[in-house]
């Protein structure tokens, strides 16, 4: 398996969680088992979702890696500006902090601060959502630089330093797993170069005896979506029972499943992901003529982004 086909699986696995995971958003535990009892699952559609549509959290991915490819690197006022255009153009579903900092009316560079400033609560979800084509594209950087990249792009959006902190520790997660080496075994140093103000409590929720029980935060937070994630990539053995671990949690279960589909994706390759779901899977990407990418559309984005890095 070659770095370019588990980059290729990181962007087409994110995507997948993610149209897996919208019909069953906000449900509770269990609601995917009881729906799907063989543990497989399809993408079924339902709450709003066409089957195989992917919602905000695919969009905005693919928004950010178009960024990266067509402005030859990290152009943060055009990402900026990309994704308020597309949050102008009323898609079906965008976070309520993501929405409130893009369509505030204030420039890029004070947006997700002011939000911060006036709210104390910007540790949602949102930047770990949009990370796989950003995550692909700085792999070959090496760590430093993959990692401050992605507090970079997070604090677009998110002003509270815990969501930099946790999509750089998934960056650098995606990085080894490209490489083909096991991601946990990297948390150790991932952890190290995290800011020492947010590095104990990020340690606490990727540690392997962490259960998604323990969260103390509904998992549209940073940590516990994250720390879901991980805690499904550890506790099972192949990219379906990954996801579907990750969506039978219940709650914000697209974008868990999303983050869960970045980091099995990047570990088991392309192959691993399901050819019935690849069939159905589109992103519609509202504010940019009607565009809406099929699975090869997101194939040849995570081939070019791993090329182009």
């Amino acid at each position: 398996m070659t770095d370019i086909d588990r980059a290729v699986g990181a962007v087409l696995g994110s995507a997948a969680g993610d149209a897996l995971g919208a019909p069953f958003e906000f449900g509770l535990p269990g609601t995917f088992r009881e729906r799907f009892p063989d543990g497989a699952g399809e993408l079924c559609g339902g709450g709003g979702w066409d089957p195989g549509e992917a919602t905000d959290d695919t969009q905005m991915a693919v928004l950010l890696g178009e960024s990266l490819l067509e402005r030859g690197g990290l152009d943060l006022p055009d990402v900026f500006d990309r994704f308020r255009r597309w949050a102008a153009a009323d898609p079906k579903d965008i976070g309520l902090q993501t929405e409130q900092v893009l369509l505030g009316g204030d420039p890029w560079d004070l947006a997700s601060a002011l939000h911060f400033q006036t709210t104390l609560y910007a540790a949602g979800n949102g930047s770990l959502m949009r990370a796989a084509t950003s995550a692909v594209y700085f792999a070959a950087r090496g760590r430093a630089e993959t990692m401050e990249a992605a507090r970079r792009i997070a604090a677009l959006t998110h002003g509270d330093g815990a969501a930099w902190e946790g999509t750089a520790i998934l960056h650098e997660l995606v990085r080894v797993a490209l490489l083909g080496e096991d991601p946990l075994t990297a948390l150790p140093a991932a952890l190290a170069e995290t800011a020492p103000a947010h590095r104990e409590r990020w340690a606490g929720v990727l540690a392997p005896d962490w259960h998604p029980d323990d969260a103390t935060e509904f998992n549209g937070a940073v940590w516990p979506c994250l720390g879901s994630a991980v805690w499904a990539l550890r506790t099972t053995g192949s990219f379906e029972e990954a996801l579907a671990a990750a969506v039978d949690l219940g709650g914000d279960t697209d974008t868990v499943a999303a983050v869960t589909g970045t980091l099995a994706g990047a570990v088991y390759g392309s192959a691993a992901v399901p050819a019935r779901w690849l069939s159905a899977l589109h992103v519609p990407l509202p504010g940019f003529g009607g565009r809406v990418l099929d699975a090869d559309g997101l194939r040849d984005l995570a081939e070019a982004l791993a090329t182009a890095g």
